[in-house]
Order: C-alpha cells, then sequence, then structure tokens
C-alpha cells in the first residue's frame, strides 16, 4: 500500500501516553516526527522518545520477517519464514494444545498500556484461556483503578486541561514530568506548576517534578499508607476536611475517625521519617488550598498492602471535596462504546481455572475490573505443573525476563514451555527464547482509536496508519488471523468494523474521525450532584461495604512491609540500604529504546542512585560502577551520587538489557533490577500485589 507524501497528523504511542504529532512522509519513509500544536493535552510538544521515532523504526536490527527458531531454546539461531508458514503453525500447535490439555494451558501477556490491549484479552476470552496478563496489574493501575470505583465510583484524573487551574497538585509517589502512568501528559503538568500551582511531592527521590514542587516528603519506601493516614487523622482533628461534601455525599466518616485516630504526626514521623511539621504543611495545603489535584503513581501499589495503601490515599479526595470539580481530579466522559472483548465467549467453568482467581478476588475474580491471572502464579505453573501445566505463551510487546519481578525464574518459566511465540519490534532477551519472533507495527504503522487521558478520558483520536515496514503487522491483525484459523468468534470481525462499532456513541465512523482527527467532550462538572456517586450508597464510601462484603476490611491500615529495617532486622544486618526499583528516565520507556544512539548517547548506562553520605559511607564515588545486591542476586550499575534522595535509600533504574551485546541473552541479567526483587509470598490478599520497593539491599565498588 502507498501512502501518500506530505505531513500526517497522528498521536505518538511509543509510551502510552499520546502526544499528538506530525509525521512527515517522503517516498514512502517516516523521515521527521515533530509535535502538532493543536492537541489540548500534549500543548504542541514532544519528549525525546517520541522525537526519536525514525531511528528506531528503520533501525538496521528491527525485525521485519517472522523468524522461526532452528537451534536449541535461547540459541539465538533463527530462520525467516512466511507468515502464512508462522501462523499455520502456531494455530496448529495452540489449537492441539486446546484439545489435550485445556485452553487454559495456553496464556498470553502483551506490554504496557499499549494499542493492543484489548484485542489481547478479545482473543482469550475466545480462545477459552482465562490466562492473560499484563506486566503490572496487581503492581500497577488495576489497585487504583479498582479501588477508585469501590470508594467514588469511577476513575479519576488531574483536571490539567480546563478553564480553572489547580492551585495545589499533591504527587504521591509519581514523576508525570517523566512518566505517566495514567495517561496525563508532562507538558499541562509543567504549565500548572509555573503557572502557579504549589506542588508537593511525596518520593524518597527528589525527582524531576519534586523539584518542581514547594514540599518535598521523602519517606521511606513502603510506608506510604503510614503516612496517608496520619494526613487523613490531621485534615479530620484539625477540621480541614470540606464538612458539607462529607455530610452530604460520604458514608462511613466516623469508622474512619476511630480508624485513624492513633495515627498521629509523631507516629507517621517514626515509620515514615517525614518530619510531622512537614506532614501537616502537606495537609493543610491540600485539604484548604483548593482546588487540588492528587497526582497517584505505582509506588503505592507494590507492595502486599497494596489495597488498603491506595484506599487511604484516594480517601483524601473524598475527605476534601477533591472530586469532579474544577481544576480538581475529574471522572472521564465515556464517549466511546468499551472495546468489544467478548468476554461471554469464555465458558463459565474457565473463571475457576484463572490462576490466582481463587486467592485474588480484585484481580482475578467476578468483581476484578479486568479479570487477569496472577503473574508470580502463572509462571510457577509453567516452571512446575502447578495447579497445571502452562505448555505455550504468546507474548505482544512484552519483554518480561526485563520487567516482571523473579528475573532468573521468569528465565526458568520460558525455557519450560513448549510453544513460546514473541511479537515484537527488536530481538529482545525474551523474544531469543523464542519458537517464533513476529515483526510488529510500529506506531506509525497502526490504525486505532487513542482516548485521553487513559481510563478517565477528555478526548478520542483517531489514529491513521501512515507508513510501513518490511512485512511488520499490527497486533491486533495478528490475532485475528489466528483466530480466524482457529475458528473462533468474532473472528470475520475486522478492526475496521471493530473501531467503527466502538465510535457509534458520538455518530462517527473510524474514517470520519481520521477526517477530524480529535472529538472533545464537553467538560461536565459535579456530576455526582443529581444522581450522586456511582457506589451502592450513592456516595463517596469512606468506609467501604462492598470490601467488607468480600471479606475484606472496609477501611484502610498501615502494614510494615515484610523485608524492611524494622520486619527483618537478621536481614538487615547484612543488607543494610533500603532499595527502591522502577526509577523512570525519560529517555526509555520500560525495557523500550536502547537500540536507538539518540536516546543511547543521552543516557548510555543503568544508573543506581545514592546519597552523598550514603555513597561516602561506602566509599563509592559519582559514576563509579558499583554492585548492588539483595538477597536474591546482584546487579552491576553506576553511580549517580545526589543530595536528591533519601539517605540510606538506593533506588535504581529497571528495564535494562543491552541490545548491542549480540548474545543469547543480551546481558539481561548484569544490570536487570528484577534479578534483586522477588514474586514470593506474601501478597495482598484482594489484588496479588508483591514487594517491589522498600526491599533491602547491599552496595559496594567494584
Amino acid at each position: 500500500m502507498a501512502f501518500p507524501d506530505g505531513e500526517h497528523r497522528s498521536v505518538c504511542r511509543i509510551c502510552h501516553g499520546g502526544c499528538a504529532a506530525r509525521l512527515t512522509v517522503a517516498g514512502g519513509r517516516v523521515t521527521r516526527v515533530r509535535p502538532w500544536p493543536g492537541s489540548p493535552f500534549s500543548l504542541g510538544r514532544m519528549c525525546v522518545k517520541g522525537l526519536s521515532t525514525p531511528d528506531l523504526m528503520y533501525h538496521p536490527d528491527r525485525l521485519v520477517r517472522p523468524q522461526k527458531r532452528v537451534g536449541p531454546r535461547g540459541s539465538g539461531k533463527f530462520v525467516p519464514v512466511s507468515w502464512d508458514e508462522a501462523l499455520a503453525d502456531i494455530a496448529a500447535r495452540l489449537d492441539g494444545f486446546r484439545r489435550e490439555t485445556g485452553p487454559e494451558s495456553v496464556a498470553l501477556g502483551q506490554g504496557t498500556g499499549r494499542h493492543h490491549y484489548f484485542h489481547v484479552i478479545r482473543f482469550a476470552n475466545t480462545f477459552g484461556t482465562p490466562n492473560w496478563y499484563e506486566p503490572g496489574l496487581a503492581n500497577c493501575f488495576i489497585p487504583r483503578i479498582t479501588v477508585s470505583n469501590l470508594t467514588y465510583g469511577g476513575f479519576v484524573a488531574g483536571d490539567y486541561y480546563g478553564e480553572v487551574p489547580p492551585k495545589t497538585i499533591l504527587f504521591w509517589g509519581h514523576n508525570p514530568l517523566v512518566s505517566g502512568p495514567d495517561g496525563e501528559l508532562a507538558f499541562p503538568v509543567k504549565r500548572a506548576l509555573a503557572g502557579g500551582a504549589y506542588g508537593i511531592a511525596v518520593d524518597p527521590r527528589r525527582s524531576e517534578t519534586a523539584r518542581r514542587c514547594g514540599l518535598w516528603l521523602p519517606l521511606r519506601p513502603g510506608t506510604d499508607a503510614a503516612l496517608a493516614l496520619s494526613m487523613i487523622r490531621a485534615i479530620i482533628e484539625e477540621g480541614w476536611y470540606d464538612k458539607e461534601f462529607v455530610a452530604t455525599h460520604t458514608t462511613g466518616f466516623d469508622d474512619l475517625r476511630a480508624r485513624v485516630a492513633g495515627c498521629t504526626p509523631a507516629w507517621a514521623e517514626a515509620v515514615t521519617g517525614v518530619p510531622a511539621r512537614d506532614m501537616l504543611e502537606a495537609a493543610r495545603r491540600y485539604a484548604l488550598d483548593k482546588p487540588s489535584i492528587l497526582d497517584w503513581g505505582v509506588a503505592i501499589e507494590q507492595n502486599p498492602n497494596s489495597l488498603q495503601t491506595v484506599r487511604a490515599v484516594a480517601l483524601l479526595r473524598g475527605l476534601t471535596g477533591n472530586l469532579d470539580v474544577p481544576g480538581g481530579d475529574v471522572f472521564g466522559h465515556d464517549l466511546v462504546a468499551a472495546y468489544p472483548v467478548l468476554r461471554q465467549a469464555l465458558p463459565p467453568d474457565a473463571l475457576g481455572k484463572r490462576i490466582g482467581a481463587d486467592r485474588f478476588k480484585l484481580l482475578g475474580g467476578f468483581r476484578a475490573f479486568m479479570p487477569s491471572a496472577h503473574i508470580p502464579g502463572l509462571f510457577h505453573a509453567m516452571r512446575t505443573g502447578d495447579p497445571y501445566r502452562v505448555r505455550a505463551l504468546l507474548l505482544f510487546g512484552n519483554n518480561p525476563l526485563a520487567t516482571v519481578a523473579n528475573a532468573r525464574g521468569v528465565y526458568e518459566a520460558l525455557r519450560a514451555l513448549d510453544l513460546l511465540v514473541v511479537a515484537d519490534h527488536f530481538l529482545t532477551p525474551t523474544a531469543a527464547l523464542a519458537d517464533y519472533v513476529l515483526p510488529s507495527a510500529f506506531w506509525p504503522e497502526i490504525d486505532q482509536l487513542i482516548e485521553l487521558p487513559l481510563v478517565a478520558p477528555q478526548a478520542v483520536f483517531a489514529h491513521r496508519k501512515v507508513a510501513t515496514v518490511g512485512e511488520c503487522r499490527q497486533n491486533e491483525l495478528i490475532l485475528s488471523d489466528l483466530a480466524r484459523r482457529l475458528g473462533l468468534p468474532g473472528a470475520d470481525e475486522s478492526l475496521t468494523d471493530i473501531l467503527d462499532q466502538r465510535l457509534k456513541p458520538i455518530g462517527l465512523t473510524f474514517d470520519a474521525l481520521a477526517d477530524r482527527f480529535m472529538v472533545r467532550a464537553e467538560p461536565a462538572y459535579r456530576r455526582y450532584a443529581d444522581k450522586g456517586f456511582r457506589t451502592p450508597s450513592r456516595k463517596v464510601e469512606l468506609s467501604c461495604k462492598a470490601l467488607s462484603r468480600l471479606g475484606y476490611d472496609p477501611l484502610p491500615s498501615f502494614a510494615e512491609p515484610p523485608e524492611s529495617p524494622v520486619s527483618a532486622p537478621g536481614v538487615a544486618a547484612d543488607f543494610p540500604l533500603v532499595l527502591t526499583t522502577g526509577a523512570r528516565r525519560p529517555e526509555y520507556f520500560h525495557s523500550d529504546g536502547r537500540q536507538s544512539p539518540r536516546l543511547r548517547a543521552r543516557r548510555p548506562d543503568p544508573l543506581a542512585e545514592l546519597g552523598v553520605k550514603t555513597a561516602a559511607k561506602f566509599g563509592i564515588a559519582d559514576g563509579d560502577w558499583i554492585r548492588v545486591k539483595s538477597p536474591r542476586g546482584a546487579i552491576r550499575m553506576r553511580a549517580k551520587v545526589s543530595q536528591d534522595i533519601m539517605e540510606g535509600v538506593v533506588s535504581i533504574d529497571h528495564g535494562w538489557w543491552f541490545p548491542e551485546r549480540g548474545s543469547f541473552d543480551f546481558g539481561a541479567f548484569e544490570s536487570n533490577a528484577n534479578v534483586l526483587t522477588s514474586d514470593a509470598p506474601p501478597y495482598d490478599p484482594a489484588f496479588g500485589s508483591y514487594q517491589l520497593r522498600g526491599l533491602l539491599c547491599a552496595v559496594e565498588k567494584e
């Protein structure tokens, strides 16, 4: 297919944000990527990742033809094959597994928030397997979505785009100037702070966002719930809560007040390390200097007390009335219909076979927002056959060897599979273990709808394909082709049919929206005034009855992380520092982008950030190569000695591997944060979340 030369409007999806872009096409190639000035969300700006798109799209190592493994698993020996040969064999083998050991013996995985997200779920449902995953879910986003739904009936996002600017922004475990897990973009956040909004950052690092804030609360990783509970107590006891809103629109206030009675500022300071005066100032400003946005991130979900940590933070919005008001946190609009994932095609008995569903009701059970498998349990089943053998794994834009906890265990699980299929842009450490590697389309090569912000959308964009590279295919089309070969329900429905179906509520087709590019909802606030909130009580549930019915505590609480200086003093004797993983850098999205010369020149090495006093204690200077060790292993990182991190804490980048190595594993274990993490219990009882932050570690100079 020939694409016309010239400029084309598009939406960058190099991460799961959505900055509006102008793509220059010449001779069928994307030659330049620039920001489109007309977006109210990206404000005519783009980050360096998006601007580097041509580097990656036309990189000489880009996968452009299907590849079939011909050597031993992990040898990296592949030969090119046709799409028909690859998909015919994959479909035949999947059909065999389905007949021999049941559809649940096939699992699917995918990368964070990608365009194919719901199509992967659709394929899983129609194939009959309940076992699909996305690398976060239990530890990223699902706790915040589910808690928001249970507490106030829907997910909310900061109103950075309206006519009333926020006066206060509380950034909790979140660095949106570098990474926006909820689809909010850095540029409106910068505008709000530059326009006079007072920023408060809860983070052990003085991150890029925290450096623009008036107040920084460096807390010991894993103690967020203690800080939130103490802030709740202060807001209540000091009378800073919105009395009219609480009286009219909440339930459970007295129970909450009793629960936090002992969470004094002095108690919180002893637990978290945050000075009581700073906690009180943060609570006062957030509650009184309104409208306020609470911009939260994944840090509060990555612990075995995920449910109650997220609940504690979420209740701050309800107490202060900063919900669905101009300049506060607002609900999204149902502009388009939900993606037709064909959940009804999943056999009724499949729920009981979903790995983890029996233990984690809000991750894999019937009350889950997007029911999925528990990742530790799924990889355990691949390794051991317990509770049954998972024989095949299909991955779309996912590199679990670099991005999932317990990297060594992931490696063993992948090697134990009968069939591993990876669709990606490059041969990653995970893809090097595959039986088939399929070349995925890059974001300028796809058709899809993009809603912004993620989950609480205010607008929908048409994302139109403008180029193709080699034989690369959009992942949705790969899945649809497999579905047709397997005779699955809905297989004859084209992607255009699906997109047109989603756009029916606004009376447009995909082609018509592509001509307009974007439809934005009319601003609407305080929608709860007439009909209440979308909860059983029609109110904000400070004490949540639905949680009580499911057997969980209806009120938030703090639990010390299982591996910490407090709970594991014996381990701390050998590993005296506190480790926080997952630091984001502006050049990379998870494990993506290390091939780009432009990005790699800016960020060539994996970093471990530690304080000046901490570094001096261990004889480490800025720029030294060091070993970071945990009870599970050791990795190699370059030291970044900084005054912008809490002393005694080590923060490490995640997602690192080395494409330039060319060996079978690309150095996948050398600087991989997940060599240091564990996916072992204890787990959060509702979501199955596990500890990725606040772990214990030691450092030494090489």
